[in-house]
């Protein structure tokens, strides 16, 4: 009775890790474990779907400073994501995913002055805010400067790709530099 157990604690553990090398899960089914030599080893539990995720355009994925009612559009004309960070002094406020040959649009950044990052590539990890590939890290060379007034609510639209008669340059920059 024993060997049968092992036998079959055996094939469930195979069928697992070929089905999870295969894409065909996305989790290690409940309770399966996998017998080697009389002992149990730990099964390791992947989540394909975080891991994976390509956030939906427009995402946010950090804010700390809105509540404002200064406006953001931003277009990726380029065949790769993009996340566009604001950074505020030296803290980053807000970042944005911006899809392949889309427009997003940040609707509540408050007053303030904001140097614009932005990365493009694919593969992006949201739990490091990063592209695995391709990545390119790069920041507007001009800040935007948001003024609400009585009469006048600020607004910038922002091109990532290169545009004829366009006016903003942009540099090159450390992906160690980069407020991920």
């Amino acid at each position: 009775m024993k060997r049968l157990l092992e036998g079959t604690a055996m094939r469930t553990g195979v069928v697992a890790a070929v089905a999870l090398a295969g894409g065909l899960l996305t989790a290690s089914p409940a309770g399966a474990t996998t017998v080697t030599g009389g002992s149990v080893a730990t099964t390791v539990t992947l989540s394909a779907e975080s891991a994976l995720a390509r956030p939906r355009n427009g995402t946010i994925l950090y804010d700390r400073i809105s509540g404002g009612q200064g406006r953001l559009k931003i277009k990726n004309g380029l065949s790769t994501d993009g996340v566009v960070a604001l950074v505020r002094g030296k803290t980053k406020a807000i970042s944005i995913y911006v899809r392949a040959k889309s427009t997003a649009t940040i609707n509540d950044v408050r007053d303030g002055t904001y140097r614009i990052y932005f990365t493009t590539g694919t593969r992006f990890n949201v739990s490091k805010g990063r592209f695995t590939r391709n990545a390119v890290y790069q920041r507007f060379n001009d800040k935007l400067k948001y003024r609400t007034t009585a009469t006048r609510i600020p607004g910038w639209s922002l091109t990532l790709n290169p545009v004829r008669g366009g006016n903003a340059g942009t540099s090159r920059v450390n992906p160690k530099d980069f407020p991920a």
